[in-house]
């Protein structure tokens, strides 16, 4: 697909996609930087590629609508790089964590002070978020972690060197993150016992924070409490509701190394489940909400948006949701995808409802910032924390839209653990059937390439764990629904499909787009081989109709493909999303 750096603007006439009501009567053309090579799409899913290519580059509000990275806010202000990645090292769980050495030590801590000294300006400057996060982790470190990750000999004698200094510049609210008991290096600083915040919502998250910050864990209302009181988070707020980003940092990322704990992450999932007012319930039989890592793909092919629709062809509906740029990994996103097609990205949940009932769509996109903008406000302070915070796996697991007929969830993990805390959302969230997807870079893509011999740390690439209702009219768990769990390690070849590299895109939004239209366009290869692998995979897993035997299930969504349906419901959701408006 050609780039431009300063496309036209995006005009999409009327009924542009099909110009007569037979679309299959249209001679293809290939995609822009297709027409070099040799294609031969199937005869049954040929399209007017003039129409296509109308969807290609819309006027867009970024440098290089081609790229992931340009994607980012360019209004956000960028971390001290130094220290954040100091926060990579210790902003992480009790066996994770890698101390800082001597030398690496002084470096962060020098910079540190020379920033609140007011020596450093622009991104030089060590924000406030970084501060709250870094001291965190050395607090939590200190506080809770076995010997081997607690404070290393370099970091203890650059603390002796310059905590006498720093205890004089740092803001309050960071020498009481640091130094919650007033003991640091036998300073006696009385800031940290004594520290209480300002105002009534800080005073409630310093409070959470002492017990965070001691290696503790909080209840499901405190936790909820606390991110009521100070979500959304307002940028130089200066009303007495207003927290330092210095606090909430600490305690978001405070949260995740103490490893939270069940009753901790179903207060992220469903703090602000009524934050517009109740999601609208569609009118369809079968709805898939799948929640991929929001921080993108840097590396290979993301398929899901794809996948949803092909599945859309046979009545799965599926809802997807994520955000444009997310840290720490800034990767490709289906809003970048959407957004670059000119497809609207702003749907709210009502919207996104009427495309899903749209039999000749049923496929749909919201965006954090439309269904949860008190989350959607932490995006600079993320990339600022470094390391994931809770929110990061409770984000994954959200209903922005509900089906009168039967829901399933399905969602990426990385970290072995996860999958289980993931499963638990889903079944609090009364859905019937659930899964979870350790694809490639944690996402939800089923790759068809070999195991490596050599991995041995952790759950295997395509390690699949799950639920799915066998029985809705007798009961042995709440909610009317009894549950039959599964996991198992899916192996492609097993399924007929031949082994193949993942196809990269090293952050080209335009490559990821060019591969999914050309899978969607018949074209055999790796991308159209995952495309129907995790369609059909997933619609087997789930106990979806029609996909008991997993044979017919891949058969289907083939013919999905190959009969051009799939590519035309892709392309009307573009048309009919920006007619929205």
């Amino acid at each position: 697909m050609k780039v431009l750096i300063n496309p036209k603007p995006f005009l999409a006439p009327p009924n542009s996609i099909f110009p007569t009501a037979n679309p299959r009567h249209f001679r293809p053309r290939p995609l822009p930087s297709l027409r070099r090579q040799r294609w031969s799409a199937p005869p049954r899913a040929t399209l007017d590629w003039a129409s296509i290519e109308q969807f290609g580059i819309p006027e867009l509000d970024v440098r290089n609508p081609a790229l992931s990275t340009s994607y980012r806010g360019s209004v956000l202000a960028r971390p001290n790089q130094t220290v954040l990645e100091a926060q990579a090292r210790v902003c992480t769980g009790p066996t994770q964590t890698r101390p800082l050495d001597e030398q690496q030590a002084f470096k962060v801590f020098d910079t540190i002070l020379r920033s609140a000294r007011g020596e450093m300006k622009n991104e030089d400057e060590v924000s406030k978020a970084q501060l709250g996060a870094f001291f965190a982790g050395m607090t939590i470190r200190a506080n809770a972690f076995p010997e081997a990750t607690q404070w290393s000999e370099g970091e203890t004698r650059a603390l002796k060197t310059f905590w006498p200094l720093l205890v004089r510049v740092l803001p309050p609210e960071v020498i009481f993150i640091a130094d919650p008991e007033g003991l640091m290096m036998g300073v006696g600083s009385s800031i940290g016992p004594q520290y209480v915040g300002n105002g009534t919502s800080e005073m409630r998250l310093v409070g959470a924070l002492r017990e965070v910050l001691a290696g503790g864990h909080l209840g499901f209302e405190e936790v909820q409490g606390v991110l009521k009181d100070v979500l959304p988070f307002k940028e130089g707020d200066e009303k007495p509701q207003g927290v330092s980003e210095a606090l909430l940092s600490a305690f978001l990322i405070g949260q995740r190394m103490n490893r939270e704990t069940d009753r901790e992450l179903k207060a992220y999932c469903l703090a602000f489940d009524d934050e517009i007012g109740p999601p609208p319930v569609a009118d369809v039989r079968s709805l898939t909400h799948y929640g991929e890592p929001y921080d993108g793909n840097t590396r290979f092919f993301r398929s899901t948006l794809f996948v949803a629709a092909v599945r859309s062809c046979y009545g799965e509906s599926c809802l997807l949701h994520g955000v444009d740029w997310m840290a720490p990994k800034g990767g490709i996103t289906e809003e970048q995808m959407l957004k670059f097609m000119g497809a609207n990205i702003n749907l709210s949940p009502f919207k996104a409802k009427k495309l899903l009932e749209d039999n000749e769509v049923g496929f749909a996109y919201v965006s954090q910032r439309e269904a949860r903008p008190s989350l959607y406000s932490l995006i600079r302070i993320r990339e600022h924390i470094k390391k994931r915070p809770p929110l990061a796996t409770t984000e994954k697991v959200q209903q922005y839209v509900k089906a009168s007929g039967k829901e399933a969830i399905v969602a990426g993990f990385y970290h072995e653990g996860y999958e289980e805390s993931l499963l638990m959302l889903m079944k609090r969230r009364g859905v019937h059937s659930g899964l979870v997807v350790k694809g490639e870079e944690g996402g939800l893509s089923l790759t068809t390439r070999l195991r490596s011999a050599n991995t041995t740390r952790g759950l295997p690439v395509n390690y699949c764990s799950g639920f799915r209702a066998l029985d809705i009219s007798s009961s042995s768990e709440p909610g009317g629904v009894t549950r039959q769990g599964f996991s198992l390690e899916v192996n492609a070849k097993d399924y007929g499909f031949q082994p193949t590299d993942t196809p990269r895109t090293d952050r080209s939004v335009s490559k990821n787009i060019e591969l999914g239209l050309s899978a969607l366009c018949g074209e055999k290869g790796p991308a159209y081989d995952r495309i129907v692998l995790n369609a059909g995979v997933v619609d087997h897993l789930l106990g979806v109709d029609g996909a008991e035997d997993i044979s017919a299930a891949l058969d289907r969504a083939r013919e999905a493909i190959d009969s051009g349906n799939a590519l035309k419901r892709f392309l009307n959701y573009i048309k009919v999303s920006h007619k929205m408006g």
